[in-house]
């Protein structure tokens, strides 16, 4: 008997946003325990929330905000009337204390960083936990005065109502951050929340995921044709498969040589879907196009708005030409597929709409034109990186292409700082080959999150065969990440970077400089741009 599949969407656990650089990973752990988190603008009405029957919980984000401050985030109050367990968490503890009766002040002194908590009261938040527990904080406001019908569930040193709890009401709050790994059991005092509370059913699978998405793409699509711009990254590659495991033949894929592409790029994307995949491919060559309308442009949010606005219109030229060749069909190109991410989404919500800074649009959502003539497919767009790579593994889809790793929309393009120029192309191509050859080689590719060179518009002096250089720099980026939202730099052995160097400097002609980036997600981004 064939096993059932439980659809994806029968929970979820809604987190509104107010603005934390941890709002993106409250969702990533409450997915680890295989329930579906999305992430909506503090401004939800509630009447929008009483809709979704898969609502079995909502957790308000902590934020860099106080209650008492001008135009301070706040929410639509019928939310609490809701009857679904509400869980807030830092700023979503004081907000929910202050909207509720409580009052907040003030701290003394401000908690931020490791702290003990001393659960008081275990009950359903703290089952099989100890008493004692290592939390991290990082709030400057604290409860004065609980709200009728709560009670305390631990405190720290400096806040005596660290955890609160209406328990009748299912309305709980805490000051410490449980979704980072600075609480080492936060992940269990979020699954007492979500299973022992919210009463939360584990149907969140990849499994899943593929079943509900490939029946929304046949009901999205009926029997239109779709295109999809394939570069052979992760995010396309997954796409592609998906949405041809879903309509077939409707599917035709269009690889751009955008002229900003890695050595071998081309080719390699060519071999590749030919022997991995029966999919429909056109290749089109638009170097020219694409280096012309960048010419002289060095600000990297015109450089994907451009690159995003040019991708279009290949798009539409090819869709064109295809359907023209296709005269025994009555069925259109009508639609365009993405490989969107969720942190594309997130980080390209306009500020208006989100207490958090706009960081960098994204030419998958940041840079389409308002007459584009396609709808917009987006299989994708609900899954965090990591995610994308379990798909790609359901679907049977190659190392080489699921571990592969990152690599930007605009290309090359974002990789080097300031005009791009067909010289500084060919620097930065020969470089970046050099560093993945000697990451392969030394076993380290697949044990990072992203690899690559940089080309600086900075000229320095050097020394080489007895005569003086003036060259580039190129910079070295090696980071660690599970899902790109937040990334350290990698401690690489000596040898690997000084071999990458040496290489470099000896090899490419133009650079005659190399520097290692140390810097983390947040405060710096991965890409330079």
């Amino acid at each position: 008997m064939a096993k059932k599949v439980i659809s994806s969407q029968q929970s979820k656990i809604v987190i509104l946003d107010f603005g934390s650089q941890y709002t993106q990973v409250i969702a990533r752990r409450i997915r680890e325990s295989q329930i579906f988190s999305e992430v909506l603008p503090h401004t939800v009405k509630a009447s929008q929330l009483a809709k979704d029957a898969t609502i079995c919980g909502i957790i308000f984000s902590g934020g860099p905000a106080s209650v008492y401050a001008k135009n301070a985030p706040a929410i639509d109050k019928k939310i609490y009337q809701l009857g679904v367990p509400i869980l807030g968490i830092c700023y979503g503890m004081q907000l929910l204390a202050h909207d509720l009766g409580g009052k907040v002040a003030r701290s003394e002194r401000r908690e931020y960083g490791q702290g003990q908590l001393t659960v008081k009261k275990t009950g359903l938040l703290f089952k099989k936990l100890n008493r004692k527990l290592e939390v991290w904080n990082s709030h400057g406001d604290h409860i004065e005065k609980l709200p009728t019908g709560f009670v305390v569930l631990g405190t720290t040193e400096n806040a005596p109502h660290a955890v609160i709890a209406d328990e009748q009401r299912k309305i709980y709050g805490m000051q410490f951050h449980p979704e980072v790994a600075h609480t080492p059991q936060g992940k269990e005092i979020l699954n007492n929340f979500l299973f022992e509370i919210c009463a939360c059913p584990a149907t969140w699978t990849m499994g899943s995921f593929i079943e509900d998405t490939c029946e929304k793409i046949r009901r999205q699509v009926g029997e239109g044709r779709v295109i999809l711009g394939l570069s052979g990254g992760v995010d396309s590659s997954v796409a592609a498969a998906l949405i041809h495991k879903a309509i077939g033949d409707q599917l035709t894929c269009i690889f751009v040589d955008n002229g900003l592409l890695r050595a071998g790029e081309r080719k390699a994307v060519q071999d590749l879907f030919q022997r991995n995949f029966k999919i429909k491919l056109k290749v089109v060559n638009a170097e020219k196009q694409f280096l012309s309308k960048l010419r002289n442009v060095t600000d990297p949010e015109r450089k994907r708005k451009i690159i995003g606005k040019e991708f279009i219109s290949v798009f539409e030229k090819s869709a064109l030409e295809l359907q023209r060749s296709s005269k025994k069909s009555a069925h259109p190109f009508k639609f365009l597929a993405q490989g969107t991410l969720y942190p594309d989404v997130i980080e390209s919500v306009p500020i208006g709409d989100n207490p958090a800074a706009l960081i960098k649009s994204h030419h998958n959502v940041g840079g389409l034109p308002k007459n584009m003539k396609f709808e917009l497919v987006e299989p994708l767009r609900q899954l965090f990186k990591d995610e994308v790579r379990e798909v790609g593994r359901e679907l049977g889809l190659p190392r080489e292409v699921v571990d592969r790793q990152p690599f930007p929309g605009p290309g090359l393009a974002v990789r080097i700082i300031g005009t791009i120029t067909p010289d500084r192309l060919k620097i930065l191509r020969a470089a970046d080959a050099i560093v993945l050859e000697e990451m392969r080689a030394s076993d380290w590719y697949y044990k990072v999150w992203q690899s690559f060179a940089v080309l600086l518009p900075v000229q320095s002096v050097g020394v080489m065969g007895d005569e003086r250089t003036y060259d580039y720099t190129i910079a070295l980026r090696i980071v660690e990440s599970q899902d790109g939202m937040t990334a350290n730099w990698v401690d690489v052995p000596a040898a690997l970077l000084g071999k990458i160097s040496s290489r470099i400097i000896n090899e490419v002609k133009g650079v005659n400089r190399c520097v290692y980036d140390i810097s983390n997600k947040p405060p710096a981004t991965i890409e330079w741009e």
